[in-house]
């Protein structure tokens, strides 16, 4: 059954959650998992693009923006795309940014779900954790 996890900023700023969604990703790559970020918006995934090449100095993870259905595993790690079902392939962590629960969230070994301290999005993330809770699903919470 799919792990979740609420990462829980005290800040409400994009730049700070968008850098934690990268830190994750970084983690998880070092620990050889495949990644699909799923973003907000295109122009978030836009951000995340850029910010995969910059966020820390000397490291670099292969990525890349998903627009189109992928009909063969990716050679990338990692997948940003805006409500992407998991291309073919392993994929092991989800790291949601989005305001819902994606349908093909359970198909991930873990979703890491970032929360800032906005008003709007910490109410959505509130109730994706109750979506997964009365399903029946394994959550943590962590402060950042």
């Amino acid at each position: 059954m799919t792990q979740v996890d609420f990462y829980i900023l005290d800040s409400d700023s994009d730049d700070a959650r968008l850098r934690l969604a990268c830190k994750i990703v970084d983690k998880a790559t070092q620990l050889d998992n495949h990644v699909f970020i799923n973003a907000t918006s295109e122009s978030e995934a836009k951000q995340l693009d850029e910010l995969l090449w910059t966020f820390s100095q000397g490291s670099f993870i292969p990525h890349r923006v998903v627009r189109d259905e992928l009909s063969e595993a990716p050679r990338e790690p990692v997948l940003i795309g805006v409500n992407r079902p998991p291309a073919p392939g392993r994929w092991d962590v989800m790291i949601n940014l989005a305001a819902d629960v994606p349908d093909f969230f359970s198909r991930y070994e873990r979703v890491a779900e970032v929360v800032d301290a906005n008003a709007t999005r910490r109410e959505q993330s509130r109730e994706r954790y109750r979506f997964y809770r009365d399903r029946g699903y394994k959550l943590n919470t962590h402060q950042v």
